[in-house]
């Protein structure tokens, strides 16, 4: 019976005990559950500050599985929204705050998107490149670089051009929603009121985008870390058995293309499956911070601190059409 289980300690079982009084708490029921998370988020919080050694010093194979445990855990999941309660409660109060926390997200949002879109045009120069090391001059490799070059075959590269493309996609993602530039099916939104378009937004924010982005992190965490390393984790097992794996861990990096001398960096695309989570989270969060001061200030403030790009005088009717 789970009434004759005795716990020990509160938010760590002492040694040899079978679980902590809060972790039988949580086991309760789902109020308990989340009641107990979010107590204990405090406490894992300032855990994980005090001692990084427990979860960075990842000479330490035991610290390394602590890292990769936690990044997809429900106690990861908790710390992050208790902190992001507290910051949403202290900007209500503090409308500057909040601005000051939209223009910091679009900021990054914007400067990691212009910053990568120059991807597409490497993507382009690279394949006109491809074209004329295959047709003109028979190339079979392209070699990079000055004293030690960097050779390849030329279906490597043709493979690498993916990559291009997917660092477009995942790291353009919050600039192109700041802009304004994804494309959208308005057929009541467009039609609403000011206020309905502001809670609409929220809504979407809280509700689509955020529940979207966490539960493709939970998948991609793990798909990242299972071609990162062996034993392959698993999100279902417990820090427990990934301690006890972590006696044979060793890096085992996934290097084998779709050819044998095609592009061998596929593990770089579960990295960035696992940033796009991030940048739509944290474009998530300016949506609704946006929506929040924008409702309370009235029709007026719309666009308030928006930085938008603009192709220049005259190009006014081709922006925005998408």
């Amino acid at each position: 019976m789970a009434d004759d289980i005795v716990c020990s300690g509160f938010f760590r079982a002492a040694e040899g005990a079978k679980l902590s009084c809060l972790d039988k708490f949580q086991d309760s029921g789902l109020v308990q559950f989340v009641a107990g998370n979010v107590l204990e988020a405090f406490y894992n919080f300032f855990a994980a500050i005090l001692n990084p050694g427990m979860w960075l010093n990842w000479t330490d194979p035991k610290a390394m599985m602590r890292f990769i445990y936690y990044g997809g855990s429900v106690e990861f999941f908790f710390v992050l929204l208790v902190a992001l309660v507290i910051l949403t409660i202290v900007g209500m109060r503090k409308r500057a705050f909040m601005w000051g926390m939209v223009r910091g997200l679009e900021w990054v949002g914007n400067g990691v998107g212009r910053l990568f879109a120059w991807a597409g045009l490497l993507m382009v120069l690279q394949q006109i490149i491809i074209v004329f090391m295959q047709r003109i001059f028979t190339r079979p490799d392209i070699s990079v670089g000055f004293g030690i070059p960097l050779q390849f075959d030329i279906s490597w590269f043709a493979e690498e051009l993916k990559l291009y493309n997917a660092l477009v996609v995942c790291l353009c993602v919050a600039y192109t929603f700041v802009q304004g530039g994804h494309v959208r099916v308005d057929l009541f939104y467009a039609g609403a009121k000011f206020r309905t378009k502001k809670i609409v937004d929220m809504f979407g924010a809280v509700f689509f985008m955020m529940p979207f982005a966490i539960v493709t992190w939970m998948y991609g965490w793990y798909f990242l870390w299972r071609h990162l390393v062996t034993p392959n984790p698993s999100a279902s097992d417990s820090l427990e058995l990934l301690l006890r794996k972590s006696r044979v861990l060793k890096w085992n990096v996934e290097t084998i293309g779709f050819s044998p001398n095609g592009f061998n960096g596929y593990f770089i695309f579960k990295v960035l499956l696992c940033l796009f989570c991030v940048m739509v989270i944290l474009q998530a969060i300016a949506m609704f911070y946006r929506s929040w001061c924008e409702l309370r200030e009235g029709e007026e403030s719309a666009g308030k601190y928006l930085d938008k790009d603009s192709l220049g005088e005259g190009e006014e009717a081709y922006e925005g059409a998408h």
